[in-house]
């Protein structure tokens, strides 16, 4: 699994990953099946089901985006080494922005962490590390 957090109305970390992420899938040829992308959203006021469903397949539709409750997703991130905080923002939608964490994880099969990369990792080399590790 390729975990990020992040939130749909981010101006440029979390595009620029999802953007990242789609490349490796497309690279991955045939072996695309055996990894799943998982989009974790940080923003449930905004980031509602719908909000997620029309978002994230811009990127690619193998990307699965999830959402929760406040609560649900503070219970999921504190399993993961992140954080999240909502910033106010005049100029952001709704009047704020969330300043996060900007990793992507790699998890194997049997859900254990094996790995992540930090922003601004390219796919080439997010594909080059998947290779060796399938």
């Amino acid at each position: 699994m390729l975990i990020f957090f992040g939130f749909a109305n981010c101006p440029d970390v979390c595009p620029t990953t999802l953007a990242e992420v789609a490349a490796v899938m497309d690279g991955l040829d045939g072996d695309a099946d055996k990894v799943q992308p998982i989009f974790i959203s940080i923003d449930p006021e905004r980031d509602t089901p719908q909000a997620l469903a029309e978002f994230v397949p811009l990127f690619d539709e193998r990307i699965i985006g999830l959402t929760g409750t406040p609560e649900q997703i503070a219970a999921t991130s504190d399993t993961f080494p992140i954080y999240f905080e909502r910033i106010d923002d005049a100029s952001a939608p709704d009047g704020y922005t969330m300043g996060h964490s900007s990793h992507l994880f790699l998890f194997d099969g049997q859900a254990g962490f094996v790995d992540s990369w930090p922003y601004g990792t390219t796919a080439e080399e997010i594909l080059t590390d998947l290779r060796k590790r399938m």
